[in-house]
């Protein structure tokens, strides 16, 4: 076993090394051009629609716009918002938080191809409810069972044994013992009920209690992230141009960082946004595909600002925090440094942590339900709708032993998984690149239409 850990290590690093870095940014890269800077242009179009009661409620679908949105956040705001931001920040210096903005702004465009695609090519299981993804775009849409296949076992890889499960309930078991005292079997035993109340209930209700708690939660730990930010508010200016001025220099060490040079913040600014958002590899689809919308490009459009949300706004709050307070320039790392930002960057030392303590543990326990549902999609497709019953008590087994496994070479190989999803997915949206601006030029042609007719009655 210990000679192959290392050999895994290097097929991580390769996978999440520049090649599929490149294809990842370059696949936004292209759909911006292509779309016109569409996730930029029509921006606030998509946040009136996620912020407007009743739009998208026409048309097929499970659960509303909104609910489908929140169902992946829920999977997408997790850990990586404050663990994967100071592991990035640690790694690449401030100027990685730039290349995160980067990848986000280009990963927005990819994601609402993705999601467009999905809705495009869904289509509805044995039990009535919808289903889509990359696995029916790639099967439905390229042709090739094959591609949809590997997506989906990759994809049901990463939903058991890596994001879905094992590091998320490590956070929240670590987070309830450090911050609290409780025990890890008590904290084990809850979040399992936990999980299993929700999940057994299905898409309605994982959708139900994300529409209700990923809001809340996002608002929560942005208005802490603020109030760090007001307490420190003449070192903004400082931390806003040490990101710019680090993302075109080299950043020399000191204190606790040990220095970098631009390469190396682009890849881990670049590795940790898309690892954070999920722009690209086709997670995201699968909730979108649930969606009550009469029109893919919408959807898509709605899509899109789950990476806004998660990458510029949430991911932005914790990387000014840790530049701020000179967190990111300490010996600590990951969750711990943004632990030891808010303690110092806050007038109470212990209420600090206690919040970013909290944010963790809600921002994982949602992950968890994200994922679920996400792996429960992929057993549809491999399976048929009888394997969900099975797949959700495994699914549960897992989390309930999450907390008392400290396996690093499944974390290894759930990462190499993860990273093995974007590949069929990517090759599906670049063969369908034609379908997604055919389908966005008849969108947003049909909504100039509609604007005119009801202009011309006003102007007679």
């Amino acid at each position: 076993m210990s000679n192959i850990q290392p050999i895994l290590q290097s097929i991580d690093k390769f996978i999440w090394g520049p090649p599929l870095l490149v294809l990842l940014v370059g696949t936004g890269i292209y759909f911006t051009f292509r779309l016109g800077a569409l996730q930029i242009r029509h921006l606030p179009t998509a946040l009136k629609m996620v912020f407007s009661k009743g739009e998208g409620a026409k048309g097929e679908g499970d659960i509303s716009s909104f609910s489908a949105l929140c169902t992946a956040l829920s999977a997408t705001i997790g850990t990586g918002n404050i663990v994967g931001v100071a592991t990035a920040i640690k790694l690449g210096g401030p100027g990685a938080l730039f290349w995160m903005w980067l990848a986000a702004l280009f990963g927005m465009a990819t994601k609402y191809s993705e999601c467009l695609l999905a809705v495009k090519f869904r289509q509805v299981d044995e039990n009535g409810q919808m289903v889509g993804g990359p696995m029916y775009y790639l099967k439905n849409g390229v042709n090739s069972k094959i591609l949809a296949t590997m997506f989906a076992v990759f994809a049901l890889g990463v939903a058991c044994f890596g994001i879905g499960t094992f590091p998320q309930v490590n956070a929240i078991v670590e987070a309830g013992a450090l911050s609290f005292g409780i025990s890890k079997y008590v904290t084990a035993a809850v979040l399992t009920l936990l999980v299993a109340f929700v999940t057994l209930g299905g898409i309605q209700s994982i959708s139900k209690v994300a529409e209700k708690v990923v809001p809340a939660m996002a608002i929560f730990y942005v208005a802490t992230c603020f109030g760090l930010i007001l307490a420190n508010l003449d070192k903004l200016g400082d931390a806003f141009h040490l990101v710019i001025t680090s993302a075109f220099n080299s950043t020399a060490a000191s204190g606790g960082f040990l220095g970098a040079t631009i390469m190396l913040a682009i890849q881990s600014g670049v590795a940790r946004g898309v690892f954070s958002n999920e722009s690209g590899l086709g997670s995201a689809p699968m909730a979108a595909a649930a969606a009550q919308t009469d029109s893919p490009a919408k959807q898509g459009l709605v899509s899109m600002t789950g990476t806004f949300f998660d990458t510029i706004i949430i991911c932005t709050m914790t990387g000014l925090a840790l530049i701020i307070t000179g967190a990111w320039n300490s010996d600590f790392a990951g969750a711990a440094m943004t632990t030891h930002a808010f303690a110092v960057g806050l007038p109470s030392h212990t209420f600090g942590p206690m919040l970013v303590s909290i944010g963790l543990m809600f921002f994982a326990f949602t992950t968890i339900l994200g994922w679920n549902y996400y792996g429960e999609r992929c057993v549809v497709y491999l399976f048929g709708t009888k394997g969900i019953r099975l797949y959700k008590y495994i699914f549960i087994a897992l989390v309930a032993s999450g907390a008392f496994l400290h396996l690093d070479m499944i974390w290894v190989i759930a990462d190499i998984v993860n990273g093995l999803m974007a590949i069929p997915n990517l090759i599906g949206l670049i063969a369908l690149r034609h379908v997604v601006a055919d389908e966005t030029a008849q969108y947003f042609t049909s909504r100039r239409k509609v604007r005119v007719s009801k202009e011309i009655p006003s102007a007679s």
